[in-house]
């Protein structure tokens, strides 16, 4: 698995990214793939999600510089934004997982012992909801679309983010639980890079053991490299 952490990069090229190495991954071009990153304010809808899950005017939301997508994901209304880490998997659950389900709790399961070694916190998942939960509010949330067992999206972990921003939506289309942040149960600021580290350890530990890190110049010049071979 190749690994890539990216600064602060808006949605929209971030997406191109992703459908641009899925396509090569389809075609076995590429290794398993994961982009790191984080996004300036922006508000997704998945596919079969509820527009009335967003609680105010698309005119307003603008006005405060938040952007919205509809994509291809499973899932309903979700915000990205600063302080949050963003997670993009491209590659083939097969080798990870007997089905969806299993590969997703395994998703879970990444972050349930992050909370727990890192932070002493005790973590869960929920039977009816997908992500990670820490009583009943989500930290974690995970929503992934694959096509011929190839995945996109992903997860994005509540770090440093601003939680009044998810007065905006009804978060996955959930009014009865609310959200959470790294620094609001640990009571501090926390660096991207310490958590980056940790997600790279546990990642090795359940999914691969030599996960390759690249630079955003270097994992370019690999996908240019890979384009030229057809």
């Amino acid at each position: 698995m190749i690994i890539v952490s990216f600064p602060l990069l808006p949605y929209k090229p971030a997406l191109e990214l992703q459908e641009r190495v899925h396509a090569l991954r389809q075609q076995n071009k590429l290794e398993d793939i994961l982009l790191l990153l984080e996004h300036p304010p922006t508000i997704t809808i998945g596919k079969n999600g509820d527009i009335q899950n967003v609680l105010f005017s698309r005119q307003m939301l603008q006005k405060q510089g938040v952007e919205i997508f509809q994509i291809g994901r499973g899932g309903d209304v979700t915000y990205h934004g600063p302080g949050q880490l963003v997670g993009y998997p491209i590659l083939d659950i097969r080798q990870y997982a007997k089905g969806i389900k299993e590969f997703i709790f395994k998703i879970e399961e990444i972050f349930l012992h992050l909370l727990h070694d890192d932070y002493q916190i005790e973590a869960r998942h929920d039977d009816q909801y997908t992500g990670v939960w820490v009583g009943n509010q989500k930290v974690t949330a995970i929503g992934f679309q694959i096509s011929h067992f190839i995945t996109m999206h992903g997860f994005a972990l509540n770090v440093n983010t601003d939680l009044n921003h998810f007065k905006w939506i009804n978060p996955c289309g959930i009014t009865d639980k609310g959200v959470t942040s790294l620094r609001e149960l640990t009571g501090k600021e926390q660096a991207r890079e310490k958590i980056e580290r940790s997600l790279i350890r546990i990642i090795e530990s359940l999914f691969c053991q030599n996960c390759h890190i690249l630079t955003p110049d270097e994992f370019e010049q690999y996908l240019q490299q890979k384009e030229a071979d057809e």
